[in-house]
């Protein structure tokens, strides 16, 4: 309803006529070539006085106790939150600060998740610490500190080339597939 409204304006203008009386005997518009001319320029005008598109909101970064910072990336509707020692099963993408991926689940045209015992070893303590606070279904972006990543040893070769570096602060992209509780 804006849109038109502000149109038969645009056009009312173009012509300087009223609104709803235009007409193409008017000095400016005395053929039907420079009717539609000016017809057609009200309509780009109108269009392009549409109210401006309001962005998203940026997503919440919440902080937890030990010092992870996140973001809920994928929300979803199930309430059920793995327990310690629950086998849950993990999508992640592991990436470097400067946005280089040295870790996933998955490869071009395979999709793996990742199973293990929540709390184990298995995995690094920040994504143990994220799962913890996900629920199942939920996909999260969470940026882990390096007391909680590879701390001061990295993952280095013998040669002393390193995948991480010592200290680094670490990015992944987290999926929780599955929970459940492990058998007796």
């Amino acid at each position: 309803m804006k849109i038109i409204l502000s149109l038969a304006l645009v056009i009312a203008a173009a012509c300087h006529t009223s609104a709803f009386s235009m007409s193409m005997n008017s000095p400016e518009v005395s053929s039907r070539r420079g009717f539609i001319g000016s017809s057609a320029a009200a309509v780009v005008a109108a269009a392009t006085l549409q109210a401006p598109q309001v962005a998203s909101a940026a997503p919440t970064i919440y902080k937890l106790d030990c010092g992870i910072k996140y973001a809920v990336t994928k929300e979803t509707d199930k309430k059920n939150y793995p327990q310690q020692g629950d086998i849950v099963a993990i999508e992640y993408t592991g990436y470097l600060t400067s946005g280089q991926i040295f870790d996933g689940t998955h490869s071009e045209g395979k999709s793996n998740a990742l199973l293990f015992k929540l709390g184990s070893s298995a995995v690094i303590a920040g994504i143990n610490e994220m799962v913890l606070e996900m629920k199942v279904g939920q996909k999260v972006q969470a940026i882990i500190p390096p007391e909680l990543a590879f701390g001061e040893k990295g993952i280095c070769l013998e040669d002393g080339e390193c995948l991480v570096k010592a200290g680094s602060t670490l990015v992944y992209d987290i999926f929780l597939k599955k929970s459940s509780i492990p058998p007796p």
